[in-house]
């Protein structure tokens, strides 16, 4: 952004009319009684997030804001209000009247991370000085509140000057020249009668008030030293100046208020008043969401730093709630470069949100998708990416129609909303046409495309888009058969069926030990294995060089017209036949052994032959500062192997794999999980989520819903070091079910509580020999599987 100097200036005001006095009440007594977590001086200069569903910011964890971010270069931090960003942060400072000295609050000594907000900390100590800010998002709202608090510790009384720079830089989101959101120069000046700075760009209707509880009538045009003097765009500073006295040992609270609006400067007044005017309520209801986040699907375990990153995962969810009215509220992908919707993310994330409890941010994520992929397509095909003003900018890879389909189905068991089937149903046919029909053209049950693997080449077809449609054609014909169209039902269940057992036979290659990147002939192998060599050597990889020049020796045994499976990058995506638990069980096995050769102490590569041998290598490879995945250590994938572990009978290898990715938990920006581990790409990651509620909520309690019928099916299995652990007000329809699961030596004991006393719960007890249900033993038929009961309270102990 351009400096243009334009400051305003509020000189000599007393701070009795614009501070607060520390009470009982203040937000530093509430903050510590939050869940927190303390940053490391490392990662100080790096970005932080604190959000709401219409507003967030983003800046570096010392308090400054830098340029950052590569969608829009340099442009993807600061204040955001989607479509439109407001500010690019601000600049404050201290100083001491008489001295010439200026103390910049941009190089915080300690950062703080809570739920609901963030806190920075100063010390002047030359002055003897501390200042404490406090930054948080008030939920509905187009604004946020900052909080100064400035203490004086030396023994005389002190005259404080304190100066707030708004970085005005009111601009449109990414691909907003699609929608006519053209950028213009922005302009400033003071309301006396709101006491605040509006800024506006010149030629839209997009606004932001900066003030605070003080009211002043004088401005200047000179600002201060401290905000960053290289920022691009067309925007413009504007300063608040505060003249305070402090008593020794006396501290004063400055509250900063931030309203945006992008439709008219009446919203923008409206949103600024309700900033001001419910500062405190706002925040109380903040802090009791976030505890109503935290009692659903409770979790408690052995495992306490595994059980703080399950708990603080959710309030990451949260923090990527993106609500747009004209689009709709749905789940994000990522901060800061991607705050808006994917159909790939959702297709994950939206797993684990509904494991964990939030059924309604589910719903709104699917209906927002649904129906900006129908306005786009029509023919039930869903899109890959869509910008917060509506323009999509991938109308679709193959496997994100066969994902939704199956998110449907989850949806569908956890919360037996039928209503939305019914809607929804047309579209599920749609888009099986679409896939089966529209791009198979050789009819072999394969559908043509790109999936999950955005390498050149590796578009014809794939074995994610292989085994998501399986997945798929298996939702579908749930769903028809609960909504009574039995014919339908039928078909794609045979489908599923035939899909099935073809992927087993047609995608397992057992030199390798592993199902196949691709299918294709010699001729369309010849090309990618060359690009997979070209990528090998370039990398310096040369265990994979000589492993694909025996893989392009090894395409002379194949006929030429014969279609075959190719492992040639072993990508992450060769494992979803075991994440979705198709894979015939033998084959499971050893393809999750075949895998384990491309990891490292933080999870899985997304592409194998990238694999380094210097299992540091990812730490110093991750901060480099040019936006790359080659040579990534994802969570995603590292997720869907602990899904595939624990779904295939090895609770102990799912646990390592949840371990590697706690690892990455709070590496660099604390309470959260970058996306590539562990500490490049996005701060924060919506299918972070998935990785770690579906493993340890589906598979290790076992919890297993089936709302539409009432009913839920409990096949617990744990990791043998768990011997007591429990997970409550798991949300399944109207149902609240809690579980607590006791590992004994000869039994294991389950207690249940539920608070729909005549729902169904199938408890699995194959291999059984005895069990003991509400202290009476039960009489079991030969090779009995499960045992079904109902009531409020349930104990069972099941001997093996």
């Amino acid at each position: 952004m351009n400096k243009l100097n334009f400051c305003l200036t509020l000189l000599s005001l007393v701070f009795i009319c614009c501070s607060e006095k520390t009470n009982e009440d203040d937000y530093s007594n509430r903050l510590s009684k939050l869940p927190s977590i303390e940053g490391t001086a490392q990662y100080l200069p790096s970005p932080f997030v604190t959000a709401g569903d219409r507003v967030y910011m983003v800046g570096h964890q010392d308090g400054s804001f830098p340029d950052l971010g590569w969608h829009i270069q340099g442009e993807m931090g600061g204040i955001w209000d989607h479509p439109v960003k407001l500010m690019d942060g601000f600049a404050a400072s201290i100083a001491v009247k008489g001295s010439n000295d200026l103390f910049c609050l941009n190089r915080a000594e300690n950062f703080i991370n809570y739920p609901i907000g963030n806190s920075h900390h100063y010390s002047w100590d030359k002055e003897n000085l501390t200042v404490t800010r406090f930054q948080f998002v008030p939920d509905g709202l187009e604004g946020i509140i900052i909080e100064f608090r400035i203490g004086n510790q030396a023994p005389e009384r002190k005259e404080i000057v304190f100066s707030f720079t708004g970085m005005v830089d009111l601009r449109p989101t990414w691909l907003g020249e699609r929608t006519n959101m053209i950028d213009a120069k922005d302009e400033v000046s003071f309301d006396e009668k709101l006491a605040a700075v509006i800024a506006k760009d010149q030629n839209n209707p997009w606004y932001v008030a900066i003030g605070s509880s003080g009211k002043g009538r004088d401005y200047s045009e000179e600002g201060i030293a401290c905000q960053p003097v290289d920022r691009k765009g067309s925007g413009i500073d504007a300063t608040l100046t505060f003249s305070i006295e402090l008593k020794s040992n006396q501290e004063e609270v400055i509250t900063i208020f931030i309203a945006g609006s992008y439709e008219s400067e009446n919203a923008l007044r409206k949103t600024y008043a309700l900033l001001k005017q419910g500062k405190d309520s706002k925040l109380t209801e903040k802090i009791r969401r976030y505890e109503k986040i935290d009692s659903i699907s409770h979790l408690t375990i052995p495992d306490k730093d595994l059980e703080q990153m399950y708990e603080w995962l959710k309030y990451n969810t949260d923090w990527l709630v993106r609500d747009v009215p004209e689009q709709g509220r749905g789940l994000s992908a990522g901060l800061p470069d991607y705050p808006w919707w994917f159909g790939a993310d959702m297709a994950y994330s939206l797993q684990g949100i509904l494991a964990t409890g939030d059924h309604a941010l589910a719903r709104n994520s699917i209906i927002l998708l649904n129906r900006i992929s129908q306005k786009t397509n029509g023919n039930g095909r869903i899109i890959h990416e869509v910008s917060t003003n509506g323009s999509v900018y991938n109308a679709g890879n193959v496997n994100e129609t066969a994902q939704f389909i199956s998110v449907l189905m989850a949806y569908f068991a956890w919360t037996g909303d039928k209503e939305l089937m019914v809607k929804l149903f047309p579209d599920i046919e749609k888009g099986m046409k679409w896939l089966l029909e529209d791009m198979d053209p050789d009819g072999n049950g394969y559908p043509n495309g790109s999936g999950m693997m955005e390498i050149p080449g590796l578009d014809t077809e794939m074995i994610d888009v292989a085994v998501y449609t399986q997945q798929a054609l298996e939702a579908a014909a749930e769903i028809a058969r609960t909504l009574g169209e039995m014919e339908i039902a039928a078909d794609y269940q045979k489908r599923a069926q035939a899909l099935k057992l073809k992927i087993n036979k047609e995608w397992w290659n057992p030199q390798d030990q592993s199902f196949g990147d691709f299918r294709g002939t010699v001729a369309e192998a010849k090309p990618i294995v060359e690009a997979a060599l070209i990528r090998a050597d370039t990398l310096n990889k040369p265990w994979a060089v000589d492993e694909l020049k025996e893989t392009k020796k090894n395409l002379r045994r194949y006929p030429s017209d014969q279609h075959v499976p190719h492992v040639v990058y072993h990508n992450w995506v060769v494992n979803t036949p075991m994440e979705t638990g198709i894979a015939d069980f033998e084959k499971g096995q050893k393809a999750l052994r075949t895998a384990m050769k491309y990891e490292n102490p933080f999870g899985v590569f997304v592409t194998g032959i990238d694999r380094s041998d210097d299992p540091d290598s990812v730490v110093l490879k991750s901060r480099k500062k040019t936006f790359s995945y080659t040579g990534a250590v994802m969570t995603l994938p590292t997720g869907v192997q602990a899904v595939a572990a624990a779904r295939y009978g090895s609770p102990e290898d799912a646990l390592a794999y949840l371990k590697k990715l706690q690892r990455s938990f709070s590496y660099a920006l604390p309470g959260s999980m970058y996306e590539v581990s562990p500490d490049f790409g996005m701060v924060t990651q919506g299918w972070n989520i998935y990785g770690v509620a579906v493993p340890l909520v589906n598979h290790f309690f076992g919890i297993q819903p089936k709302a539409y019928e009432k009913t839920v099916c409990i096949s617990p299995r744990m990791p043998l070091s768990w011997k007591e652990a429990s997970l409550e007000n798991v949300k399944v329809g109207s149902n609240a079910l809690s579980l607590t699961v006791h590992q004994k030596e000869d039994h294991n004991e389950y207690r249940i509580r539920q608070t729909q006393p005549d729902w169904r719960v199938i408890v699995d007890i194959k291999n059984a020999r005895k069990v003991v249900m509400n202290n009476e033993q039960q009489d079991l038929d030969a090779g009995a599987d499960s045992i079904v009961t109902q009531g409020r309270e349930i104990t069972l102990q099941i001997y093996d």
